[in-house]
């Protein structure tokens, strides 16, 4: 075969790339381009497509059998090799050459392990015949040198193939390991030739033969001819055998003294050789011996070494590196050596993780080795954290001080100051991984570090608290208004020119929008940093009334995440205990900042008791933002703030009834009480300051206020029993004319608002009665005993009864209807004279004149029924006057 030329080695590489060797063609044997085609499809005009056929080497480095391998490539769309089939040379059966090829370029390979049988396997067309016998006796070289046996060959002659090998220059490829490299690919000549070959006669011997018979010249039928006379050579031969042998004898008497001789001497060496015999055998067991000892000292030596590694390995984390030891000793801890520090503390971790049984063999556990080096990291651990604690108390006292000392940081004259903590958050931060390493070290240093923050940031908060609601309140101009609204002493004009204090209730807002995200924030930020397992405390909607940008650093006070002993990011939840010990230290951060609200609170209710409606609506959203579970503290604060507002709102409510109730105390009252009118005023002005959840707490002061209103005007007119009816209707009909818009609105209102009208009609039936029966007194006491006696009495004795004689009935009638257009008359005037608002005289007239009708028709129809034959005036008839009235 011919040699590979350059684009054979082009192939191989080409080919080892598409394999995956990484560019070496060591394992490929043979790699060479064909043709693929299936018969019938080049019949239907299908063109054959181009592959290259690779066979391939795997060696196990195990010492199992080498694996062959015939590879299929395939051309991509770019022109690149890609595997495109595999299959194995051990299922190799048959090799089968198309007969209706003329040229004989094209074959089949049979395997056995094809998965369908019925599909025809492809046809492959070699590019000429040396071509495809340098393919067909390669593969046959492998199979038999790999797996002792060959496929079977139809349609090829087994010799001519072994006869082109042998003219041909041999190309089949050994595996020769080099020295110091990988596996390399050698050229034999004499591991080419098949077996086959050993069957036949070589050239040489194939030339001697011919010679031989050249030598004679006869036919075939000479061979008796030929027998004869090779008979008399022999003869011939023999008899100059006997001669030579008979001219030779003295030598032969030479060569016996001379074979004596050598007996002689091979008695000796047979003497020596015994000697040697035994001193060999003395050496082998020498030998036997020190190989006995040399294997055991091998075997100790191997053993001492894997004894020395197993060593190392155990002694590696027990080693403590100079750098992170002066670190953990005797450190800096400024900003720019934190990532050295952090680096130690990691170290340190693992060091000590590493010491411990789940990480270690348990073998090893008591070893006084690892007793003692980790007692050595305990006590270096306790160092580090010692010092980091130190350090960090200190850093947090020092950076307050400096921010307490520059003014700058706080509310001045004319200027209200929103704090800024971002500078704070950023220097806090670059100690946040220390904390978390400091947590994994030893829990029990963080109580005291997380004390230390919280009392040196309630300083700053408080300060900045304090001067910020000093400036809130100088800088807020409002008016201050009347605490008493329902005092009797006072004139009516006195809410006509209630000041606007609206900026009291915006100053209040301010003082939430600032701080409450604020406190949020920094109990969110003091959760993460000081490494608190709990969820973020900041939640949706939380910052209500905060605008956009109003603190930058909010964002990134995420980024601080809990670390576990393996620097694993810690999932936060809300364990009780954890939030429980959260809420005590947030109690310790925030507390006393909660008196700069309570002194807003206290200045905004002297300037307007009201604004503690509004204030109050305000601390419900705030509220109503935070979660129950989150931020503890400033939802407590919130509703401190919400109980401390509602204390001081009841405060306003309870020193109003107290001016109600002094009316009861007053000289005789006449008409409509002072704080009936007011009250619609005071009801209208607290309606204009609800926001959110205040309607609850303003209906609470609207029942106790109209409760004591309406219990006050009840004791006012029991003090006075002649005017009693006259003070009620006139007070409930002043109530209903002042609230009817409201009550329309309000359903606490509306329920008193039917009340006030239940108790107005009553009074004024009672009043209405009154004023009737003094002006009738002896027409309806006739009435009235006849009515008694109805229902004890027969009607038709009624008349034998003493005083209700038909004789007394007539001078009833005569005294009390003989002018009775004069006795309206007067009837009316007297209800005119009892009522101070003219307002009400039309409507009760009414009701008076519909009342007296309602009686004297019922009288008229007694009479009827006990005197039948009794005259009296018409009802119709006092109908008729009494409208004309």
């Amino acid at each position: 075969m011919a040699k590979p030329n350059a684009d054979d080695m082009e192939l191989r590489r080409a080919c080892a790339a598409a394999i995956g060797s990484g560019g070496s063609a060591q394992d490929i044997v043979l790699a060479i381009r064909v043709a693929k085609g299936r018969g019938f499809l080049e019949k239907l005009g299908r063109v054959a497509t181009p592959r290259v056929l690779v066979l391939t080497t795997k060696h196990s480095p195990k010492g199992e059998r080498t694996k062959a391998f015939l590879r299929v490539l395939k051309y991509s769309s770019g022109g690149v090799l890609e595997p495109a089939k595999l299959y194995k040379l051990k299922h190799l059966t048959k090799v089968d050459v198309i007969s209706n090829d003329s040229t004989g370029c094209t074959f089949i390979l049979g395997f056995d392990n094809l998965r369908s049988q019925s599909v025809a396997p492809p046809q492959w067309t070699m590019r000429n015949i040396d071509d495809r016998n340098r393919l067909l006796l390669c593969i046959l070289n492998m199979c038999k040198e790999i797996f002792q046996r060959l496929p079977k060959l139809v349609g090829i002659d087994i010799v001519e193939l072994a006869l082109w090998a042998k003219e041909n220059t041999p190309s089949v490829i050994n595996r020769v390991n080099a020295q110091d490299g990988p596996a390399t690919s050698v050229m034999e000549q004499n591991d080419l030739k098949v077996t086959v070959e050993k069957d036949l006669v070589s050239q040489a011997e194939e030339e001697d033969m011919e010679a031989l018979l050249g030598t004679y010249v006869m036919g075939i039928g000479e061979a008796e001819a030929f027998s004869e006379r090779m008979k008399r050579e022999l003869l011939a031969l023999e008899a100059a055998n006997v001669y030579a042998l008979l001219e030779s004898e003295p030598l032969i008497e030479e060569v016996l003294k001379g074979l004596e001789t050598a007996s002689l001497c091979v008695d000796d060496i047979d003497e020596w050789l015994q000697i040697f015999n035994v001193k060999l055998r003395h050496m082998r067991e020498d030998i036997a011996s020190i190989e006995l000892r040399n294997n055991r000292l091998e075997m100790q030596s191997v053993c001492s070494e894997a004894l020395i590694e197993e060593l190392d390995k155990l002694l590696e984390p027990l080693r403590i590196p100079s750098e992170f030891a002066a670190s953990l000793t005797g450190g800096s801890f400024d900003e720019a050596r934190m990532l050295k520090n952090v680096e130690a503390c990691e170290w340190l971790t693992g060091a000590i993780r590493a010491l411990e049984v789940p990480n270690l063999d348990p073998c090893y556990a008591d070893m006084r080795a690892i007793r003692d080096k980790r007692a050595e990291l305990q006590k270096l651990k306790n160092t580090f954290v010692r010092r980091a604690s130190e350090f960090l108390r200190n850093y947090f006292s020092s950076l307050v001080d400096f921010m307490i000392s520059d003014k700058s940081y706080f509310s001045q004259r004319g200027h209200l100051k929103r704090p800024d903590h971002a500078d704070l958050r950023y220097k806090c931060r670059t100690y946040a991984r220390l904390l978390q390493h400091l947590k994994n070290l030893d829990k029990n240093c963080l109580a005291p570090l997380r004390k230390a923050y919280c009392q040196s940031l309630n300083l700053l908060l408080r300060r900045e608290a304090r001067e910020f609601a000093n400036e809130l309140r100088a800088s807020t101009k409002a008016s201050r208004n009347p605490t008493v609204w329902l005092e009797g002493s006072t004139g009516s004009s006195q809410t006509a020119s209630s000041a606007d204090t609206s900026t009291v209730s915006e100053a209040y807002s301010k003082m939430l929008t600032i701080f409450i995200p604020l406190l949020v924030d920094e109990s969110s930020f003091f959760a993460h940093f000081m490494c608190f397992e709990v969820s973020a405390l900041v939640p949706a909607g939380a910052s209500n009334g905060k605008k956009k940008g109003s603190d930058d650093n909010s964002a990134s006070d995420d980024d601080i995440n809990l670390m576990d002993s393996e620097g694993n990011d810690v999932k936060q939840s809300n364990n009780s205990t954890e939030l429980g010990a959260l809420n005590d230290a947030l109690h310790d951060l925030l507390d006393g900042i909660q008196e700069d609200f309570y002194a807003v609170v206290d200045w905004a209710y002297r300037i307007d008791p009201l604004r503690c409606i509004s204030m109050h609506g305000i601390t419900e959203r705030y509220l109503s933002a935070q979660k129950a579970d989150a931020a503890g503290f400033v939802r407590e604060l919130l509703k401190d703030l919400q109980t401390k507002i509602s204390t001081q709102f009841s405060r306003f409510v309870d020193e109003a009834c107290h001016q109600i109730e002094r009316n009861e105390r007053n000289t005789r009252q006449i008409g409509v009480l002072s704080y009936i009118s007011r009250f619609a005023t005071l009801a209208s002005r607290m309606e204009q300051y609800i926001q959110g959840q205040s309607r609850d707490l303003v209906d609470k002061a609207y029942t106790r206020l109209v409760s004591t209103m309406f219990t006050t005007l009840e004791k006012i007119a029991q003090s006075d029993p002649k005017s009693a009816d006259v003070i009620l209707l006139e007070n409930y009909a002043a109530f209903q004319n002042s609230l009817f818009e409201l009550a329309n609105v309000i359903p606490t209102l509306a329920k008193f608002y039917h009340q006030a009208s239940e108790a107005y009609e009553q009074s004024c039936t009672r009043h209405i009665s009154i004023i009737i029966e003094n002006q009738f007194d002896k027409l309806y006491q006739f009435f009235r005993r006849i009515d008694d006696l109805t229902y004890t009495v027969p009607h038709e004795e009624i008349p034998f009864q003493l005083g209700l004689s038909k004789t007394d009935l007539r001078k009833v009638l005569k005294s009390s209807l003989s002018q009775v257009d004069r006795s309206i008359n007067m009837m009316y005037r007297r209800l005119q004279k009892t009522l101070s608002s003219e307002e009400l005289l039309p409507p009760l007239w009414d009701k008076c004149k519909k009342e007296f009708l309602e009686k004297y028709e019922s009288f008229v129809q007694a009479v009827a029924k006990i005197y039948p034959n009794e005259s009296m005036p018409p009802v119709s008839e006092l109908r008729d006057l009494l409208a004309s009235s």
